[in-house]
């Protein structure tokens, strides 16, 4: 009987000699950790830290690398699951080196395009390098990687948005935060001084519902307390990664911040706020967390986080409760893109929130996420190159929330290994030939399918066709000249079948096709 510790140990054993090209036995640290490093897990990741400093495989400022033994290595596979699952290829991206190539290829188109302008309404915003660009992903599984200006820090302007509305949710619930806010796209500008037929903000996405989820964050403290709540979410969704205040942004902020005051009183004046609200400690507690810094690499994080239903991929902590993201996704879908939210739900099809230092969060569900910064705006004030990569992305990958609808695209699907993706389609042309539909036989031919694949009992297309009475399928099999005798694990062919199930013309063509090869093999051999 043959144990569940032999076959661990004999997966072992196939991956050691996998990384073993040398075949000396052993394997040089530093080539295991590119190999992680090509699944996503990078050096820095706090899973693998405990593993990295057991086994001492950081290497040597001498660059001397430890050798691991075949020991070794079944012993940190014992120790670690997320490095198993890693070199077996089981994350949620399986061949992430080349999904990440593909994302480079349309990082650097995207990169050529030098359309739009910088912020100018806030100073120091418009002093920005405006050729600055990053693209940083993160997976639920934790598998990260970045382009450009990754480590460069910018402000999250309205990117704060979705966490504030979060964090009220968290502590209040969703009836009474609603009753003090709208969950409905406005159809204005985001600073537009209008509410909606309740006298409420239309949403937390728009500054007057920022503003006002911003009042509701635990208003028993004094507003130093609160904005380090704030921070320290921040730092927990980045995976405990340091983020920064830029004091020179929340100053320019607040000198230029009529229109903010404006929506202040106006809903102060409809009574949305709850009672006993300091319109001033509110407004500098809003422009403290749109002052609040990090980088791509970081909020990729606190992206992934989202995607991950709120508990953050790195770190195994939940930020928030999967109900409260569920709310702020919804929310994100229909209103995160100010002026453009639709138009961006149409063709992106996923949640995003944009702000006017170029920053963009994008959340694919249960799949990763994505912090794109370039400075450049469009006239709705959204970052241009961040909508461009994001709809080359889901031109390229069936991200589209409803690309499943479609059924059959010429999308990469990457969250499949290319072994399951080989096998769906091969079924996929047996059910075709099963149930005599030309149109996927052709397209499935059309995307390199083999005619000859059978499934894990031996059966081709050519059987399933003769035994449903298929003709027009085996006249196009046969004129594919497709082999015609393949037997099945019960030593079955196609013509057996065709006889069994009385399908009498496609036994016809089959006797007389198979008549006439055996005719001219013996001409041939004359």
């Amino acid at each position: 009987m043959i144990t569940t510790t032999q076959i661990d140990n004999s997966a072992a054993d196939s991956l050691f000699k996998m990384l073993d090209h040398g075949k000396k036995n052993t394997i040089e640290s530093d080539k295991f950790l590119v190999q992680l490093a090509r699944a996503g897990i990078l050096l820095d990741d706090p899973r693998i830290q405990e593993v990295l400093n057991t086994f001492n495989l950081r290497g040597k400022e001498e660059k001397i690398f430890k050798a691991i033994t075949q020991v070794d290595f079944n012993e940190i596979l014992k120790q670690n699951a997320l490095i198993k699952k890693s070199l077996t290829e089981n994350l949620v991206i399986p061949d992430f080196e080349s999904f990440c190539k593909e994302v480079e290829k349309m990082f650097l188109e995207t990169l050529k395009n030098r359309k739009g302008n910088v912020a100018d309404y806030i100073p120091q915003l418009a002093r920005v390098n405006p050729n600055q660009f990053a693209i940083s992903i993160c997976t639920v599984d934790g598998q990260r990687f970045s382009l450009g200006d990754a480590t460069v820090n910018f402000c999250l302007q309205s990117s704060c948005k979705p966490v504030n509305y979060c964090l009220a949710l968290e502590e209040l619930g969703g009836e009474k935060v609603h009753s003090h806010v709208g969950r409905e796209p406005s159809g204005h500008s985001f600073n537009e001084l209008t509410l909606n037929s309740r006298g409420l903000p239309h949403n937390p996405m728009i500054n007057a519902g920022a503003i006002m989820s911003t009042s509701l964050i635990d208003r028993e403290n004094n507003i130093a307390d609160r904005f380090d709540k704030v921070s320290k979410t921040w730092q927990a969704l980045c995976g405990e990664k340091q983020v920064n205040f830029n004091n020179s942004v929340y100053l320019s902020e607040r000198q230029t911040a009529d229109r903010n005051f404006a929506l202040a009183y106006f809903m102060r004046e409809k009574n949305a706020f709850p009672e006993k609200t300091n319109l001033t400690e509110t407004l500098e507690f809003y422009f403290q967390c749109c002052s609040i810094e990090s980088c791509t690499t970081n909020l990729s994080v606190a992206a992934a986080t989202l995607a991950n239903a709120g508990t953050n991929p790195l770190t195994g902590n939940m930020i928030f409760q999967p109900s409260t993201v569920q709310n702020c996704l919804s929310l994100m879908l229909s209103c995160g893109m100010y002026d453009f939210s639709g138009e961006f739900a149409f063709k992106i099809g996923l949640p995003a929130k944009s702000g006017v230092s170029g920053a963009l969060m994008l959340v694919i569900p249960n799949v990763m996420g994505i912090s794109i910064w370039s400075p450049r705006l469009d006239h709705l004030g959204n970052s241009v190159r961040g909508v461009e990569f994001c709809e080359r992305l889901v031109e390229r990958f069936s991200f589209h929330q409803y690309d499943s609808l479609i059924g059959h695209s010429n999308k990469i699907n990457p969250r499949r290994k290319e072994s399951e993706l080989q096998a769906s389609k091969v079924m996929e042309l047996i059910r075709a030939a099963s149930h005599g539909d030309m149109d996927e036989i052709f397209r499935l031919e059309a995307e390199g399918v083999s005619p000859n694949i059978a499934d894990y009992d031996g059966r081709t297309p050519l059987h399933l066709a003769a035994c449903e009475g298929q003709t027009d399928v085996v006249r196009h099999l046969v004129g594919m000249k497709v082999n015609l005798a393949p037997k099945d694990r019960w030593g079955n062919t196609p013509l057996d079948d065709a006889i069994k199930f009385k399908n009498k013309e496609i036994r016809e063509i089959l006797e007389q096709v198979i008549t006439s090869q055996s005719k001219g093999n013996a001409k041939a051999q004359v």
